[in-house]
């Protein structure tokens, strides 16, 4: 009888623990003139307006972290990729597409070429488009940009509705599990 209620005690707190766990759901869309297969280097966007706090250091860490087991190579100068984030702590609604899976359209256009968005357009296959999915209404976001550095626009960008509490002690791990989870559809690997 003591086995079985320690056994049901035991059971009881590991339920509340996986209760308790936020479960982020992370979407993306992508640009389909991104030439993912040459970007080898990125960086982060330089922003004029400086966090005060310490929490885009939780963000910047994991983003470091994840693209560095990628292959990729953080260089402040002249990166082919800038990474930009953005965390909105208000109501928000946010558009989306609706694509082919990424990581399949990356191995279906494996080959490295450089095409101007005219040729891009014209080179499209059926199912790619930007077919718009409005998600409702969140009560806050982490959104992650990829941008070209060298063309200036936004290849990819992956997001989840998430709403942090920035005056918890847990505020900086609830980042990183966000992060971690948006970064996890950028499945880019390179060879450095």
């Amino acid at each position: 009888m003591k086995k079985s209620a320690l056994f049901l005690f035991s059971l009881a707190v590991a339920f509340s623990a996986c209760m308790s766990q936020k479960d982020y759901i992370a979407e993306y869309d992508f640009n389909y003139a991104g030439n993912f297969k040459r970007y080898k280097t990125f960086g982060f966007v330089n922003n004029p307006f400086p966090d005060t706090t310490t929490h885009h250091l939780a963000i910047e860490r994991t983003i470091t972290n994840r693209l560095g087991s990628q292959g990729f190579k953080l260089q402040p100068e002249k990166p082919d990729i800038l990474i930009n984030y953005k965390v909105f702590t208000d109501a928000v609604k946010y558009r989306g597409y609706e694509q082919p899976n990424f990581d399949y359209w990356v191995q279906r256009r494996s080959v490295e070429v450089e095409l101007t968005e005219q040729q891009e357009k014209e080179n499209r296959e059926k199912d790619e488009n930007y077919n718009q999915v409005k998600f409702t209404e969140n009560s806050g976001m982490l959104v992650i940009f990829v941008i070209d550095n060298k063309r200036g626009n936004t290849i990819w960008q992956g997001y989840t509705p998430a709403s942090f509490d920035f005056y918890s002690p847990e505020v900086n791990t609830e980042l990183t599990k966000a992060t971690y989870r948006v970064m996890d559809q950028f499945k880019i690997l390179t060879r450095n």
